[in-house]
């Protein structure tokens, strides 16, 4: 297996990971949607994409953002993304993807590295606290969905 920094030519494959990282969180399959995104975050290098390979097989794939932390007065990231496909799972796949992203924290001289996760979603909580990530319990997190549902159709 190769981990690599995705680039344009990895489009196609990343969307389809991206496809069914929306589908494990209950989002409606939208390959076309997915592959104009990522399309977008490529092109436009407003995100770091890192993909895991085995031969010609996307088998997952991790995104970040940058970000800023006004404390430390440097870069920071944020963990967006991060999937392996189901049969590829407990085969280290994820902790390469981890990997990775906390050695572009390193390179980039970053302050931090940040993600968040399903509270539900144990093997992941599991493998961020194996490489040192803590829970944080000192600061509380707020959301303002800004997505106007409308329930009539």
């Amino acid at each position: 297996m190769k981990v690599n920094q995705a680039d344009l030519s990895d489009t196609v494959g990343v969307a389809g990971l991206f496809d069914m990282y929306r589908q494990f969180y209950e989002q409606q399959t939208n390959i076309e949607g997915a592959y104009k995104f990522i399309h977008s975050r490529l092109t436009n290098k407003d995100s770091v994409i890192f993909v895991a390979k085995k031969g010609e097989e996307y088998v997952g794939f991790t995104q970040l953002y940058p970000t800023y932390s006004s404390i430390s007065m440097k870069k920071a990231w944020i963990l967006n993304d991060l999937f392996v496909t189901n049969n590829n799972r407990k085969s280290g796949v994820a902790q390469q993807l981890l990997q990775s992203a906390m050695e572009l924290g390193r390179q980039t001289n970053a302050s931090y590295l940040t993600l968040e996760t399903a509270l539900t979603n144990i093997n992941a909580k599991k493998l961020y606290e194996k490489h040192g990530f803590v829970h944080d319990t000192e600061f509380g997190h707020y959301t303002l969905n800004l997505i106007i549902v409308d329930n009539n159709g």
